[in-house]
């Protein structure tokens, strides 16, 4: 990876992450589409842990947004307010720690996969566009899901460890169908990503640390902060849009993933 590369590949990184349209398969196709010589070795020993350097951006842009829910919820753990928001959040991460850990292997693999990618991209669209199709009337508050709930929220969000399915397009359109409001869904979505992308960065960052190419590391804080800035206008984005838009707030993610998806076989099909 070179200055430039990095620079492109951490603004697609930090805006792809909470966009529901699939950052993993983004990190995928654009180096594809922009011809890039990564070496296959690369892809698959180094590529993830850069990637998830550009996840620690993220993940300080997502606590600096929500810092007063976070506030809240560490400050209940010294007091007697309610604890469930806190609870909502341990109980929705268990499944992607879960799988992450038992499909470590065939997840970095499928890195360098552009084809697989760019068809479960597809995938991610039709998925949007069903919850989308079949959401309740959503009233619920965060607060108001169950245990269940949640963990039904966690296995959809753990849908992000094959390359192009939405972590938080899955989340948000699970928490669509259980009742919550379009704000609350995209809140909890928001919150329930913190920790598992932070638990990613804690797990990869050693490895980046202790086994980096010359040169790695640096890139990598360089696409940390890129992309940590791109996320912040990105969630706050994101918030405005299923704050005021009731209906139909899926339709032009569903439609992007689609397109991109289709366009990248055609062209690797024509290659």
């Amino acid at each position: 990876m070179n200055f430039l590369q990095t620079i492109i590949l951490a603004i697609v990184q930090g805006i792809s992450e909470l966009f529901p349209i699939s950052s993993v398969a983004h990190s995928v196709i654009v180096p594809y589409i922009f011809g890039w010589n990564l070496s296959e070795e690369f892809l698959k020993n180094n590529f993830l842990e850069f990637v998830v350097m550009m996840h620690v951006g993220t993940t300080l842009a997502l606590l600096l947004y929500f810092r007063k829910d976070w506030y809240q919820i560490i400050r209940s753990l010294f007091t007697r307010d309610s604890k469930k928001t806190l609870m909502l959040i341990v109980v929705g991460t268990i499944p992607a720690v879960i799988l992450g850990a038992l499909f470590e292997k065939r997840i970095t693999e499928a890195f360098s996969n552009v084809g697989l990618a760019a068809s479960f991209l597809i995938v991610n669209g039709v998925l949007l566009f069903l919850g989308e199709r079949f959401r309740q009337k959503g009233t619920k508050k965060l607060e108001e899901l169950t245990w269940w709930q949640a963990v039904i929220v966690g296995i959809f969000q753990s849908f992000a460890l094959i390359p192009g399915f939405s972590r938080s397009g899955s989340s948000m359109t699970a928490g669509f169908w259980l009742g919550l409001s379009n704000e609350e869904s995209a809140r909890f979505s928001m919150l329930l990503a913190t920790p598992v992308i932070a638990g990613a960065a804690v797990l990869e960052i050693p490895k980046l640390i202790q086994h980096h190419p010359a040169g790695l590391l640096g890139l990598s804080v360089t696409g940390g902060v890129v992309a940590g800035f791109f996320a912040f206008l990105s969630v706050y984005f994101l918030m405005h849009w299923f704050n005021r838009k009731e209906i139909n707030t899926m339709g032009p993610f569903s439609l992007y993933c689609i397109v991109m998806g289709a366009g990248v076989l055609l062209f690797k099909s024509l290659a």
